[in-house]
């Protein structure tokens, strides 16, 4: 198609600058339509804007990401891990807990699987020049289920409870350094700012579904959670009984479009094998996240659906960078270059999986350096490496990890293949709660271990991975990495509004951590949920979120 640029003039009139920036990317090719689409959306231009603009520069319609709407009145049934603590929007962090939570609790707008940002509860965002203040305008007429109407009030005291440090929120992990309590502030009953710590091209993921904790919920709100379940969600709570299940039905003061299902109802297992005998029996239609090992048995069944998703989620080895064998950077090298990575896609991931390249930035982020070549598996390079760091004759040495996932497989892996170079691995597998322990150093195998695997979930822009592990001053160093020229980079990349400058950046801190590898990224795993054949309008998100409002059954 041609371009129009009549219309793009028209368009281009009551844009800003960075906005303008971003359009001549797509017209100059220097970045992609899917590029373009998620970055506008970022900044909080519309779909429907996003997709004109696409028209006039000769791209065509975008596909339609529509489906058409099945029957309604279904009870659909769901298959999750068990919440392994009381579920309250400031400190949960597991998958079930965060699961049941947003069936009735919604967010400011949620990070679709294509990374592409959808407006919530908050109808548009946009940021200041320089990215340190970005106003949300949110929408009217919501409704909390106890029967108020959501405000600007109810959204700076959600935000506030999580970026406090006194309240021990999950969300810390998120807003330490980039927005403080208090910071969040009303400008009338339906306008929103938040003033940030330092500039931040990324924020409205933030307060999006990416970051689970920032659901919206009354500004009343004094604790126990389970008592209320209030929220502004397509379902309310219809029972909630710990340790075993929820059920859920339509609310129908919705402000969106009503629910199909009548009802929902989630059963908690401790196990994946009897979730998976639960969906092939009938007992229910969904389990939410399908591990592939676990799972090869359904992976191929004609009577199961899988909806796969790529995603940013995978498992860090990190290495001390201080003590040790690893404080030698060439050492820690040599033992990503006996990673046979391609296997580890293929076979112990049944390809479900990318390759990872030893740093945050995985292939579904648009910011990515792609130029950046791959680092595969070269046995006899790591020798060298071994032999200039003085330490040929190998050493003895402890993995400690986690009983999740394929996490004990892929420690295995890594034991065989550094035999290569003379390394004696121990390992060390613990279950979930010893080794994250109190998850704060000095009280964390997770945290204190010379070398360990952690399972870290998906998220829709890097910041939380580049800032938490690899940070000086980052509250998930288990690295203890250390390195300045890193820092600035980190904040570099995440200050930058504008893609290219994004994508700058990238590089560099690719290249940077290809040569000093404190942590090792071997893949980034597929997120799995499994159906029943004829369960139909599913959509699960990589964070262990699950929406139902468009779910039925033939």
């Amino acid at each position: 198609m041609s371009r129009n640029y009549r219309i793009l003039d028209l368009i281009r009139r009551s844009r800003t600058p960075l906005e303008n920036h971003l359009i001549d990317g797509l017209i100059d090719g220097r970045i992609s339509r899917r590029e373009f689409v998620r970055h506008g959306s970022l900044l909080g231009l519309s779909l429907p804007l996003l997709g004109r603009i696409g028209m006039a520069a000769g791209f065509g319609a975008a596909p339609s990401l529509a489906r058409a709407a099945g029957a309604a009145g279904a009870t659909i049934r769901v298959g999750s891990s068990v919440p392994a603590a009381a579920i309250d929007p400031v400190t949960i962090a597991d998958a079930g807990g965060l699961l049941v939570m947003q069936q009735v609790a919604e967010f400011l707008c949620i990070d679709g699987p294509d990374l592409v940002l959808k407006p919530a509860l908050a109808e548009s965002w946009a940021p200041n020049t320089d990215g340190t203040v970005w106003t949300f305008k949110l929408r009217k007429g919501v409704k909390f289920h106890s029967g108020g109407e959501m405000k600007a009030d109810d959204v700076v005291a959600s935000i506030d409870r999580l970026a406090d440090p006194a309240n021990s929120s999950n969300a810390l992990s998120v807003f330490t350094g980039t927005l403080q309590k208090g910071a969040t502030k009303k400008v009338d009953d339906y306008t929103v700012e938040f003033h940030l710590d330092a500039p931040n091209g990324n924020f409205p993921y933030m307060v999006s579904s990416d970051n689970y904790n920032a659901v919206i919920i009354p500004a009343s709100y004094k604790g126990g959670y389970e008592q209320s379940f209030d929220g502004t969600g397509p379902f309310k709570i219809e029972k909630y009984t710990a340790k075993v299940g929820a059920s859920f039905v339509r609310n129908d003061d919705y402000w969106g479009d009503k629910a199909l299902p009548d009802r929902t109802e989630f059963t908690f297992f401790t196990d994946i094998q009897p979730q998976i005998l639960a969906l092939q029996g009938g007992q229910i239609d969904i389990i939410n996240q399908m591990p592939v090992l676990a799972g090869v048995a359904v992976l191929n069944d004609p009577n199961v659906v899988i909806i796969s998703l790529k995603s940013s989620a995978h498992q860090q080895l990190h290495m001390h960078c201080d003590e040790g064998p690893t404080k030698d950077a060439r050492v820690r090298r040599a033992i990503a270059l006996c990673l046979d990575r391609e296997k580890l896609a293929a076979g112990l991931m049944k390809g479900r999986a990318a390759l990872g390249n030893d740093s945050p930035f995985a292939a579904v982020y648009p910011s990515t350096d792609t130029s950046v070549p791959q680092r595969k598996q070269d046995v006899a390079q790591a020798k060298q490496l071994m032999e200039a760091a003085g330490v040929a004759q190998g050493f003895k040495m402890t993995l400690t990890t986690e009983r999740y996932l394929e996490i004990p497989e892929y420690a295995q892996l890594i034991q065989n293949w550094v035999k290569e170079i003379g390394i004696d691995l121990e390992l060390n597998i613990l279950d979930q709660g010893a080794y994250y322990g109190d998850a704060v150093f000095g009280k964390s195998n997770w945290l204190d271990s010379a070398m360990g695997i952690t399972d870290y979930g998906h998220r829709g822009v890097p910041n939380v991975y580049l800032a938490a592990p690899l940070k000086s001053d980052g509250t998930w160093n288990a690295a203890h990495f250390k390195n300045k020229d890193y820092d600035q980079m980190a904040a570099s990349y995440i200050g930058a509004l504008d893609l290219e400058a994004q994508k700058a950046t990238a590089g560099k801190i690719q290249k940077l951590l290809l040569e000093e590898t404190p942590v090792i990224f071997g893949y980034f795993y597929d997120y799995l949920t499994a159906t029943a054949k004829g369960v139909a309008g599913v959509q699960p998100t990589a964070m262990s979120q699950l929406f139902l409002e468009k779910a039925s059954k033939g």
